[in-house]
């Protein structure tokens, strides 16, 4: 007994120190996405700027840039790993991403759409979720069709994404308006925001996350594997749909203003897992923190390596996460990603 309670308490002792380690790590780029750039302004004027002083140079550099673009960074990141690692646990399947299985190619159609039909209606972001949730249900008719193999699933992803992407050069062909900086769009960018612009997607991710928190000791279960979850009085099929429903308005809702970013969603639930172990809130958890703080640290990154010219952030991220997914299919080998 007293074994398992050192056990207990040293597992708490090492999330504790995690996510304080992770929240440091995130008010760090935070304020260095603040402070740096082609105009360096100090932490202590930011400060000022930000507590209602807002005069000259620096206050306008970073209230209508610098804190709307950070602010993106860390909503985005946020929205894109907490989709990921829930995507990734209710499907089990490690291959599984908003990027990979086509959530955020059929969130970025239904985004172009509406930006093409009702530009100035702000529906960006519910129109980016019905993208993300149609997407979501295409692959798991056809994978469960064909068995619901692991590799299934993602090869039914890629199809989609490759069919939304089509529709998406389709809408831009017709109406090349619709998308503002279309090629950040497509490779996935962060520049040019505006508070406006963000705002309606924080209230979705917000109450998205918000839920998939509430429901992380259902996920623990569901977990364990459907038929399982079924035995122990959970309606399984219908946690399901409402867990890829929550995913899905994470990425739809950030991808709406940051285009069509990918591996975040992938990368960091396996590092939150690595880390924090298999439980679903303290996994969730870390994923969100890590999330926001790798998307804000890459578009720094994106900013300042080839300054004066910048980066979309998307190229980047395929820098990093290109070898991670080749690491993770090597590591699949001899057969396992068909279990």
């Amino acid at each position: 007994m007293n074994v398992l309670c050192r056990s207990s308490a040293s597992k708490g002792y090492g999330r504790a120190l995690l996510f304080a380690v992770l929240t440091g790590l995130l008010f760090l780029s935070a304020v260095m996405s603040l402070c740096l750039g082609a105009v360096y302004i100090s932490p202590s004027d930011t400060l000022h700027v930000l507590l209602g002083n807002p005069s000259g140079t620096a206050a306008s550099i970073i209230l209508y840039a610098r804190l709307p673009r950070t602010v993106g960074c860390l909503l985005a990141g946020t929205a894109l790993a907490v989709s990921g690692a829930v995507i990734q646990s209710v499907l089990s399947n490690p291959l599984a991403a908003p990027n990979i299985i086509g959530v955020n190619s059929g969130a970025g159609m239904m985004a172009a759409l509406c930006c093409a039909v009702a530009p100035a209606s702000g529906l960006a972001p519910l129109a980016s979720f019905l993208g993300a949730q149609l997407s979501v249900m295409l692959v798991l008719f056809i994978a469960e069709k064909t068995g619901a193999a692991k590799i299934t699933l993602v090869l039914a992803g890629i199809s989609i994404s490759s069919l939304f992407g089509a529709g998406i050069d389709t809408v831009v062909t017709f109406v090349p308006e619709a998308l503002n900086g279309y090629s950040d769009f497509r490779i996935g960018g962060l520049s040019n925001l505006s508070m406006a612009r963000v705002a309606p997607a924080a209230v979705i991710i917000v109450i998205a996350l918000i839920s998939a928190l509430a429901l992380s000791n259902e996920m623990d279960v569901l977990m364990l594997g459907m038929d399982t979850a079924a035995s122990l009085g959970l309606p399984a099929k219908q946690l399901r749909l409402v867990l890829l429903t929550l995913a899905s308005a994470l990425a739809g809702a950030a991808v709406s203003f940051s285009g069509l970013l990918g591996f975040v969603g992938l990368i960091v639930p396996h590092i939150a897992r690595r880390l924090a172990g298999e439980e679903s809130l303290p996994m969730l958890t870390a994923s969100a923190l890590g999330g926001a703080s790798m998307l804000t640290i890459c578009d720094l990154l994106a900013r300042l390596l080839f300054a004066p010219y910048e980066l979309p952030v998307g190229i980047v991220l395929s820098f990093v996460g290109v070898p991670f997914f080749i690491w993770l299919l090597l590591r699949q080998r001899g057969g396992r990603i068909h279990d």
